[in-house]
């Protein structure tokens, strides 16, 4: 049985950390407060935005959700690519986008028998919340949401890969 629980663990943990995703994603935001910009919603974070409506720059001063446009214009760049499932594609071209590297979380993208991921998730912590990411065949399009920083720290459930290079 050690070995079927070794195969099945990665599994496990990427459906976990997909459910906990569209869980997190479902539930409500709190009402901005007076006087505050409008909160990207997940329904709306969905949403791919265009060109020329997404921030040219990271506002580095901004919010997460300041961010999500110019996040979402990097991952939909990245999806249209031919490495739209490969995570260091993401990590790379966020990097390149201004993003810390260190503050990035990034799941496999090949499952524990060396198949390609339904869905691969990738993330920055920005400011004690999350930007994070989705996308894959799995998913039918491009996603970019903001989420809370996890209590334990970080952005993603279960095993993420080692951002190393």
């Amino acid at each position: 049985m050690g070995p079927l629980r070794t195969f099945l663990r990665p599994a496990v943990v990427t459906a976990a950390a997909v459910l906990v995703l569209a869980v997190v994603g479902c539930t409500p935001e709190p009402p901005a407060s007076p006087g505050a910009s409008p909160d990207v919603t997940a329904a709306d974070a969905g949403a791919t935005a265009d060109a020329e409506d997404a921030p040219s720059v990271l506002m580095l001063e901004g919010s997460a959700h300041d961010n999500l446009p110019f996040f979402s214009a990097v991952v939909d760049r990245v999806a249209a690519s031919a490495d739209g499932v490969a995570g260091r594609a993401y990590v790379d071209a966020l990097v390149a986008a201004g993003f810390e590297k260190g503050a990035m979380q990034v799941t496999a993208d090949r499952t524990s028998v060396d198949d390609p991921v339904d869905s691969l998730q990738f993330s920055v912590l920005w400011a004690g919340e999350c930007l994070v990411g989705q996308v894959g065949p799995s998913t039918p399009a491009p996603t970019a949401m903001v989420l809370p920083e996890l209590p334990s720290g970080g952005c993603l459930l279960g095993s993420t890969r080692p951002i190393d290079w």
